[in-house]
């Protein structure tokens, strides 16, 4: 290895760049031997959304999120649908100057109680989404983390410090799948997930279902297993319908009878909060007791049409319900 070439330490690829050159996330670069992250305090993605379009089920249900990304990804994903941003260069993509200890600020203007690092994955812009988020929890604000949990375990576990929710994708339980869709390993995602629910994380999992790749009995209900085993049956599980986008456009919409299934398979194997995203189909976006089966949450797609909790609980049977409810 040149004198020049420098390693990055953030996550599973451990990218060693050339002066010059940047790492597979395309925005950590070898600046005269200094790693440098160049979409630092440039977001070029900044909205205010509704929590359940994250989706966040079980975190502040009802309220604004001031969301943000900057360009990048180190995961290369053929089904990706913000491929524009994720999988571009920094320089082909406009942006704005947003400086961590202006975010808070900006949340505050628009009524939101909390702030999303998002789109693409905070993972690689982690300096940036690091600093925004000790500026954020400083003013009083919560954060969340919508991630592929792609990371190295320290600069994981202090970013999970300063979040407050997280929904993290578990594309798949075959690490075969994240190789061959993803370019990337499952070990490090699985190992991540339990890390954030260990630091005390509200941590809500998304498993986008493809048709003849990930969308097998098998395969789900081993999934499905995994969460139970390793995050408890509390954790929430959002199966989302796959569309076709970027390098996957030969395959059709998730039919609507697999994620009903997969909704099934869940619940049979002992998990507490299952939902169905991108289509509308019954009861697929409310929240039950887990208990007494009370209707606690009803959703119309990233509306709320009623909440029933009551400081954490169902009001029928008193029971805990997981998650940050104010």
């Amino acid at each position: 290895m040149g004198a020049e070439t420098v390693q990055c330490e953030l996550c599973p690829k451990n990218c060693r760049i050339a002066p010059g050159q940047s790492g597979e996330c395309r925005i950590r670069v070898n600046l005269n031997g200094k790693l440098t992250a160049v979409t630092y305090g440039h977001p070029c993605a900044i909205h205010v959304d509704p929590m359940e379009k994250k989706p966040m089920f079980h975190f502040l249900p009802g309220t604004s999120i001031l969301s943000l990304a900057t360009v990048g990804c180190n995961l290369h994903c053929k089904n990706c649908q913000n491929w524009e941003i994720s999988q571009q260069n920094p320089e082909l993509v406009e942006a704005d100057t947003l400086l961590p200890q202006d975010i808070p600020k900006l949340a505050n203007q628009f009524n939101c109680k909390s702030v999303a690092y998002t789109y693409t994955d905070p993972v690689v812009y982690y300096e940036y989404a690091l600093d925004g988020c000790i500026a954020t929890r400083e003013a009083g604000l919560k954060n969340v983390l919508v991630t592929a949990g792609y990371a190295n375990k320290e600069p994981w576990q202090r970013l999970c410090a300063c979040a407050d929710g997280a929904n993290i994708d578990l594309k798949s339980i075959s690490d075969r799948f994240y190789r061959e869709v993803c370019e990337a390993t499952l070990a490090p995602i699985q190992r991540a997930l339990i890390d954030a629910k260990s630091a005390g994380v509200i941590v809500e999992v998304t498993n986008l279902v493809i048709p003849t790749l990930n969308d097998g009995d098998d395969e789900i209900t081993g999934l499905c297993r995994w969460i139970v085993e390793n995050l408890g049956k509390e954790t929430p599980l959002h199966f989302s319908r796959f569309h076709p986008a970027y390098r996957m456009l030969h395959l059709p919409p998730t039919p609507e009878s697999t994620l009903t299934r997969a909704r099934e398979i869940a619940k049979a194997e002992g998990l507490f909060f299952v939902y169905v995203g991108n289509i509308e189909i019954t009861h697929g976006s409310d929240t039950f007791c887990p208990k007494c089966n009370e209707l606690l949450i009803e959703r119309r797609i990233f509306t709320v049409l009623q909440n029933k909790i009551r400081e954490g609980k169902c009001p029928k049977c008193g029971e805990r319900i997981y998650g940050q409810w104010n």
